[in-house]
């Protein structure tokens, strides 16, 4: 709201995701967040996961722009940011900050298109962040994903999708680690890639009966 009062509005820029452990089907979990401060233009915004019991789940870091509603650009954080929770600033991130992925290969598979449908947008009609990831899982093989488990996810926003554009999305192995798996999701009209997606998936166990 206070954002608002000056034509400003948050956009998340980037995410790291890291889990250690899955959380079991209606398991109570607990959910922890605090802002740490600020990394050049970004807002850093830190989260927790833990069972009830106290036991971690997975951490997570976040990099948000302020932005101006009527000229895009974007606005510095720090004088904002000085008048809230200065006391969370120094309490330590549990995860490295989210950095700047490469785009998957140009020898990758190409998805075939689909389109933004009204259930993908958010309150400021443009894709949910949440869907980018739903649309690149739902890339992937049934039987891969019945088999693995993903235990980091990195992501970078880079540009809008709104209702009815046509995506596609890249999906190239790691060279180095083939647990890894970059993803670029592209708008089919300009060509324009608008999200980058970093998974790192790793073989369940299969367990002795």
């Amino acid at each position: 709201d206070d954002l608002l009062k000056q034509n400003h509005f948050w956009v998340l820029s980037r995410m790291y995701a890291s889990l250690s452990d899955w959380p079991a089907w209606k398991e109570t979990i607990v959910v922890r967040t605090w802002p740490s401060g600020v990394d050049k233009l970004f807002a850093m915004r830190n989260y927790e996961l833990r069972h009830k019991d106290g036991r971690i789940i997975g951490s997570a870091s976040s990099s948000w722009l302020i932005i101006d509603r009527a000229s895009r650009k974007i606005q510095r954080p720090d004088e904002f940011l000085q008048r809230y929770s200065r006391d969370n600033q120094s309490l330590a991130s549990p995860v490295r900050n989210p950095e700047k992925l490469q785009k998957a290969s140009d020898e990758g598979y190409l998805s075939p298109l689909f389109k933004v449908k009204i259930n993908d947008l958010d309150i400021n009609l443009h894709t949910n962040n949440v869907n980018y990831i739903k649309w690149v899982t739902d890339t992937y093989d049934l039987n891969f994903v019945m088999n693995h488990r993903a235990f980091s996810a990195e992501i970078n926003y880079l540009a809008e999708a709104i209702f009815g554009d046509e995506i596609s999305i890249r999906t190239s192995a790691d060279e180095a680690d083939g647990r890894y798996f970059n993803h670029s999701v592209f708008r089919h009209a300009d060509k324009k890639e608008i999200c980058r997606v970093r998974l790192e998936w790793n073989e369940m166990e299969i367990k002795q009966i």
